[in-house]
């Protein structure tokens, strides 16, 4: 598993979505939330994620667009670590919920925290 985000990795479902809310279960690492559904795909991908970020807190549809991209490159660098070794499907969505606007560092940091509290859930044999 590279480091690629391409169109097969995207969650656009939005029945799939809609599944994943009601009934899926979340980790959060202030200020992100991860929510999670094992699921299964027919084109062989082994995540599906989507990014959102809450126009409540910002109004600016560049600002929330700005975040997006900083969590969607985060992820992109950071998915083969954590995705690379397992079997089961996972569809996925990150909330951002904070209500500054974050820099790369600081998204990198709680994306790692995030998926160390996702991966001590989901496999907790591994760790």
């Amino acid at each position: 598993m590279g480091f690629y985000f391409g169109k097969k990795d995207k969650l656009k479902s939005r029945k799939l979505i809609e599944t994943l809310f009601n009934e899926g279960q979340s980790v959060s690492a202030y200020p992100l939330r991860l929510v999670y559904l094992e699921t299964s795909f027919e084109d062989g991908s082994f995540t599906k994620t989507a990014v959102s970020v809450s126009k409540r807190h910002f109004k600016k549809a560049v600002d929330r667009n700005r975040i997006k991209r900083l969590i969607r490159e985060v992820f992109r660098l950071k998915k083969s670590h954590y995705f690379n070794n397992i079997s089961t499907q996972y569809a996925l969505m990150i909330l951002y919920i904070g209500n500054e606007k974050p820099d790369f560092q600081s998204i990198n940091a709680t994306m790692d925290r995030l998926f160390e509290k996702f991966s001590s859930r989901t496999f907790p044999n591994e760790h």
